[in-house]
Order: C-alpha cells, then structure tokens, then sequence
C-alpha cells in the first residue's frame, strides 16, 4: 500500500466515528482511502484579523479587466488580492457613511456573498462599475419587498448595488449603494446565498447579464412556514433577476421574459424564480465547459446534496431532502427513494453520520476545473463538507444519479504527507498563536487560468490548490 494510502487509513482511524442509526440511507461509509486524490497546495494570502479574530471569506472571485480577484470578510469588508498574493481594503459595507449596518452575528449571518457586473471594466457599457453585495442587515425599517408570512422578523437581506466612478480604482470611489431588493427574514438563520452572473454567457446572450440570487427557506428547522415549495414566496428558492431592468413590483430590477414563471400567467407565482425546493443555497457555480449549473444546497439533520439546477427545477425540499422523502428533523423515508420523477435529484449527497465528518454537516462548493492547471483534479467537480474541511470530487463527464459510492476523497500533500483542510488549519493555528480550531468553515475562490483557493474562517490563509 503507497504512503498516501497509509496516511488517508490513519487519517480514518483519527477521526471520531459516530453511531449509525436505523434511518441512515447511507450505512456504507465514503470511502476514506479508495479514489483519494492528492494535490499540492501554496499560501496565497492572508485576510486581515477583525477585532483579533480571523476573517470570515465566503467567496474569492476573479475580475480580468483590473487583474484582480475579490474576497470578502462576512463582517462587512471586501478585499482586492492581487495574482501575487497581496490584499487591500476595497470597500467596507458595515461602515457608517452606508447606513447598512451589518448583521453578522452567530455563524450564519453576514455580507453573505457579491458580485461584480460581466460589464465592470468595461467603459461606456450598462454595466460599467457596478458591484452587487447580498447583505444581512440590522435595519428592518425600510418596507421589504418579500415578506415570509410569519416567524420572528429577526432582520432584513438586502441587495445592493454599489457603482465604482472608477473600477481600477485602489479603492471603491462611488457613492452610496442602490437598494435593489429587501427581503424580511422570519429567523436568525438560513437567510440569503451566493449571488453570481453565469460566467459562460456574453454580450448576445439571453443569460447575459442576468443575476443568480440564491435564497434560503428562512430558518428555524424542518421549514415551518413551508415556504420552499410555495412559488409564492421567495424564500427556498434561487433567483433569476436583470439588475438593470425595471419591470419587477418595486421597479427596481428587472424579471426576464425567459423566467420560467414570469409568464405562466399565474398571479400565484413569482416570475423573478429560477428554481425552488431549497433550503439553504450558500455556493454554487458553473461548469465552464458544458455550463451545468450546480447547487450546493445544505441539508436538515440526515443528508448532505450536490444538484443540477435547471430553470424550473423543484429541488425537493422540504417534502425531499436529498434522494428520500421528508419526515422530520431526525427521520428520512428509506422506502421509495427518488419517487417522484418531477423532483430533481441529487448527482452526490452524502449522510451527516459519515465516520469522516463532524456531527453537523453542510455541503459547500463548487468548482469544476477544466483548463488543466492542476491535472489531478481536471475534469472532476469538485465540493467540500464546511465544517469538517473535507474536499469531495465527483466526474465532471459521467455524473452519477445520486448516494455517495462515486465520490472521492482531495488530501493536501503537506511535507510528505497527505492531509486534510482542518489538519493544515491547526498547524497554522498553531504557528499563529490561536486556538486550535475544531471546525475548518470551507469555501471556495477561483481565479484566472483556472486557478483554484481554498478559504475558511480560522486561520485567515488562502490556500491556492496546486500540481
């Protein structure tokens, strides 16, 4: 047996194992050392410390026409990080000259993600300098475009857009941002999600300039307003917007003709959705190749799930999670699995009692590699479990149909060794002088070329994932 699968047994053997039940759908472990890939891996940069704690990224993005990528921290900064590595201050949302103070309590809440216009660089176009943030936000007094219903009002989303006089620009040189739209959140938790423009499309393009706005079903647990499969409601659902455009009910934005509700002619259903059946939409992205359109959505208590989304695709939940019909927080139907063939299935979904996991699971993601920068992963899509700091990887060409036999483990090659995210983490904690965290919090960035970061909220680095 090679080293590396030596080291990914003990990496099993070191990890907690936890109970399986009679309602796990998933009795057979993923497979710790089978179809395990190892890269390398360099320290790119570093985000600043806020108030002695590390950042809290939940993106990294590139933007070609200034040569720059994009992260943000949850607590209100976004940070410009040159291709060598060196970070700046761009723009601070939870500053008071905004007005738009930054709910960033507890894990889940914050600047949650942002979006730069395909149009950002380029002079003279509609596009030209504006920047989108998807923001949690104290203020709940301006009247929201969607309300839930019910629930506690524990504080506003807001779109915003922000439009830079000059996008090369050191520093954001605009004015105050345009509010585009404001939803109401009934709990503390599961509130918005990635936000992103289709970096397939161009100028022609129906996809052209259309805004993705990923919305949770609002929180709490087990979705008690049932708000996900109601297409009345924005909530559990991924959004389709022009940011530009006009037609929407408060005249802000734009709802594209193409939507596949905008002209069903039902008064009962929102135009502005693209999708709907989710419950917590924090990552997605594009394949660059074929363009499907994969969703990391984070599950209950039982699965985990990586899924094509397609326009009009109902995701399942909460009458599904994952591949098996929904009872409550602790229990799945086991019978019957994917009994409704108008619901779209996972490719992948793993169960949160996986010996290689920590208890509470939630899948992030997701990247697909294509260009060939690092062969091991070309080719393969690629996603993670956030707290345990686990790297999934799936064939981008022959996506399976769901379960977790065809996922494989991605170690980081580290003096000789292979490890995980969190394993890198702690050493770095170490060397800084932190505490030694016990959950990695993972996402990831992409960059030109195909270049490929891991982030997490404990350590600051970011990791680009190299041959």
């Amino acid at each position: 047996m090679s080293t590396y699968r030596l080291a990914a047994v003990a990496l099993l053997i070191a990890t907690p194992a936890f109970a399986q039940t009679a309602n796990d759908p998933f009795p057979a472990p993923i497979a710790a050392t089978a179809g395990v890939i190892v890269v390398g891996f360099q320290e790119f940069a570093t985000l600043p410390d806020m108030d002695g704690r590390p950042a809290r990224p939940m993106l990294l993005i590139d933007e070609p026409g200034s040569g720059r990528l994009f992260a943000n921290d949850m607590r209100g900064p976004l940070y410009t990080v040159s291709y060598d590595g060196r970070v700046a201050l761009y723009l601070d949302v939870n500053a008071p000259e905004w007005d738009v103070p930054v709910e960033s309590s507890g894990r889940e809440r914050g600047m949650q993600s942002f979006a730069l216009h395909p149009q950002f660089n380029e002079p003279g176009t509609a596009g030209y300098g504006r920047l989108y943030t998807w923001t949690d936000t104290e203020d709940t007094s301006p009247t929201p475009d969607f309300t839930p219903g019910g629930g506690q009002d524990a504080h506003d989303t807001v779109l915003l857009e922000w439009t830079a006089l000059d996008p090369e620009a050191a520093t954001y040189d605009g004015g105050p941002p345009r509010h585009v739209l404001r939803l109401e959140q009934p709990f503390g938790n599961h509130n918005g999600g990635r936000i992103a423009f289709n970096p397939r499309s161009s100028p022609g393009d129906l996809d052209f300039g259309m805004l993705y706005v990923g919305i949770a079903d609002g929180g709490s647990g087990g979705d008690p307003l049932d708000l996900a499969q109601n297409l009345g409601s924005a909530f559990g659902k991924i959004f389709r917007i022009q940011p530009l455009g006009s037609n929407s009910a408060n005249g802000r934005y734009g709802v594209p003709a193409d939507n596949p509700y905008a002209g069903d002619g039902n008064d009962r259903t929102l135009g502005e959705i693209y999708a709907s059946g989710l419950r917590n939409p924090q990552q997605f992205g594009w394949d660059p190749q074929n363009g499907n359109f994969f969703v990391a959505d984070i599950g209950q208590n039982i699965i985990e799930k990586l899924s094509l989304a397609t326009s009009g695709a109902d995701l399942g939940w909460n009458t599904w999670e994952g591949s098996y019909r929904f009872i409550s927080r602790s229990e799945v139907d086991l019978a019957n699995p994917q009994g409704e063939p108008w619901i779209t299935y996972p490719v992948a979904e793993y169960g949160q009692l996986d010996p290689l996991l920590q208890r509470q699971s939630a899948v992030t993601g997701v990247v697909v590699p294509r260009e060939g920068t690092i062969p091991q992963l070309q080719d393969r899509v690629v996603f993670g479990d956030f707290p345990s700091g686990e790297i999934f990887h799936i064939d981008a060409d022959n996506l399976p149909s769901g379960g977790q036999n065809t996922m494989g483990r991605v170690l980081f090659r580290d003096e000789g060794e292979p490890k995980t995210l969190l394993q890198l983490i702690q050493a770095k904690n170490a060397e800084q002088g932190r505490d030694v965290a016990t959950r990695s919090d993972l996402h990831f960035g992409t960059g030109p070329g195909g270049r490929v970061f891991v982030l997490n909220k404990q350590d600051g680095v970011i990791r680009e994932v190299v041959r």
